[in-house]
């Protein structure tokens, strides 16, 4: 799901190193840094106002001016960044692949499909309908597990609050499906029904309204 715009609010979690990989993408990778940052303020705000004594003026005063320098350039690298991080598709110079992508999928070719599926998800991982329809390539080629974990890793997102009902249609076909394998014990024919075309066409036409 892309933002339409960026507003102040957006700015306002550039202002503390991580916070708005870790607030906006959920990218605990970005969590070490904003748990020192506020360690390290933490501790010269000990070492100034309680233990005075702890450290002398000179290196405390000269440790603020370290951290003031490294938050003014974390800062202003967090500001740079952000429309990238916000909406890649809009920033990025690669096209956006997912009307092949459908159109792929609505003539059975899966396999052409995934690979443009993969390549927008590689500029917006977060992408709801590229995601759901990845999942329904997975079952028509018979890839079931691959496509049921694709859909409980969906539910973490937050922003698949947009896309409930879809993700609950393709959760009850590929549900349907692994009952039916495991009943018959044998693969999955992966025909396209009318059911199915007509639930992928739902989530393309309403893939700009939500996002």
């Amino acid at each position: 799901m892309e933002i339409d715009s960026i507003g102040v609010k957006h700015y306002w979690t550039c202002f503390w190193p991580g916070l708005s990989e870790l607030w906006w993408r959920g990218r605990l990778s970005a969590l070490p840094a904003a748990i020192a940052f506020a360690v390290v303020i933490n501790v010269l705000l000990v070492a100034k106002f309680v233990y005075v004594g702890w450290m002398s003026g000179a290196l405390v005063w000269l440790a603020i001016l370290v951290l003031a320098a490294a938050w003014l350039v974390l800062t202003i690298r967090s500001i740079r960044e952000l429309p990238l991080l916000l909406t890649p598709r809009a920033v990025s110079d690669e096209p956006d692949r997912f009307p092949e992508a459908q159109a792929a999928y609505l003539k059975a070719d899966y396999a052409t499909a995934e690979e443009a599926l993969t390549s927008t998800l590689a500029i917006e991982p977060r992408d709801p309908p590229a995601l759901l329809l990845l999942a329904g390539v997975f079952r028509h080629r018979g890839r079931l597990q691959a496509a049921q974990q694709l859909l409980s890793g969906m539910q973490k997102l937050e922003v698949i609050r947009h896309w409930s009902s879809q993700w609950q249609s393709e959760w009850d076909r590929v549900t349907r499906a692994i009952q039916s394998r495991e009943i018959e014990d044998e693969p999955s024919t992966g025909d396209v029904t009318d059911e199915d075309r007509h639930d992928d066409s739902d989530v393309v036409q309403e893939r700009s309204e939500a996002a």
